[in-house]
């Protein structure tokens, strides 16, 4: 155990004290949903008339714009799943299953797979849903040829940020992958369906095929690249801890297994701060407008498990986790450990 190891504060003792800002206010939550909400519509309309007078330098941006909105409700959606945007848990869940037509994530599905995650992120013996897989050197160098090149396809950051929002928003949450046996998620994920496809068909009825395929299929992925780009980078940076069910803690996984990436300003409105990732993981009940509060309060906790801008894009190059080291390492590295393991016998 390092000396910074050793003499950092125990991930329990900031639980009584997140405790405080738990409290959602009425107020900022509809604020926040009203600056949200109406400015989504508007662009739709600016994107639709400037798709129908060929406008063109007119839609793109308002498509953009409506994709960063898209990644905002999908992060409000995210707390409504934990029950932090208002008291009354019913007003949340269906505040969830409304940005979830939206976001084309089933509100019921989502929260499931995502409490799993919360639940379970950090430890070797329980990679479950809701998480990218992430293997151990051990366990990479001891596949075969085929599965070594599908984990190094899988982990590929241009097969995994193209293919990867396609796969979870246009696939994976039109059926209740892994919860097929439970008729909660049956009814959200078919619901969800049902409903898109009703706002879908009324698009192309007024609007024919253009708005759907110029404004509606691009937002979408641009807010869902967005959404899996700060997904990956909070658990796959430099600093994140993994361990067996032994020495596993859901306290310390939460806080140094979760970064605190770095924004600036516009981009922590567009993501609901989600960026502040290991306070959320810590306490997830703090509305998602009162994270900033914390690090303000808190400076200690602004100086853990930072990760700036520049740090992430370094981060695409890590793929396992060492257990010997104790750190996410590289293809190579793992090439190297395998080839000094096959050594070592004949010395």
């Amino acid at each position: 155990m390092s000396n910074a190891e050793a003499s950092r504060r125990p991930a329990r003792e900031w639980v009584p004290i997140l405790k405080e800002y738990r409290e959602p206010s009425l107020t900022r939550s509809i604020w926040e949903l009203a600056t949200t909400f109406v400015p989504y519509v508007l662009l739709w309309v600016i994107a639709w008339r400037s798709l129908s007078a060929e406008m063109y330098w007119v839609t793109v941006p308002s498509v953009i714009l409506i994709g960063m909105l898209m990644m905002r409700m999908f992060a409000i959606q995210h707390d409504t799943g934990h029950g932090a945007i208002f008291k009354s848990w019913s007003a949340n869940r269906w505040l969830g299953r409304c940005l979830g037509v939206i976001c084309i994530a089933p509100a019921a599905v989502w929260a499931k797979k995502h409490d799993v995650h919360h639940a379970t992120h950090g430890n070797l013996d329980r990679r479950e849903m809701g998480d990218l897989l992430t293997l151990t050197v051990a366990e990479y160098n001891a596949k075969g040829p085929f599965a070594k090149a599908l984990y190094r396809l899988y982990r590929n950051p241009y097969f995994l940020l193209a293919f990867g929002p396609v796969y979870s928003f246009f696939l994976e949450y039109r059926l209740p992958v892994r919860l097929m046996d439970k008729r909660e998620y049956w009814v959200s994920a078919m619901g969800t369906n049902l409903s898109i496809a009703i706002v879908l068909s009324i698009i192309y009825y007024f609007g024919g095929w253009g708005p759907i395929l110029f404004i509606f299929v691009p937002s979408t992925l641009i807010g869902a690249f967005c959404g899996v780009w700060v997904f990956y980078i909070q658990h796959q940076f430099e600093g994140v801890e993994w361990d067996h069910q032994g020495n596993w803690s859901v306290h310390d996984s939460a806080l140094y297994g979760s970064s605190y990436y770095v924004l600036p300003g516009w981009l922590n409105w567009f993501s609901c701060n989600v960026g502040i990732h290991h306070v959320h993981h810590l306490y997830s009940k703090i509305a998602f407008y009162r994270l900033p509060e914390v690090l303000r309060d808190h400076p200690e906790l602004a100086g853990t498990s930072r990760v700036t801008f520049r740090d992430s894009l370094k981060c695409l190059k890590l793929k396992l986790w060492d257990e010997d080291s104790r750190r996410m390492v590289d293809f190579k590295a793992a090439d190297d450990i395998a080839a000094q393991q096959t050594l070592a016998p004949a010395q």
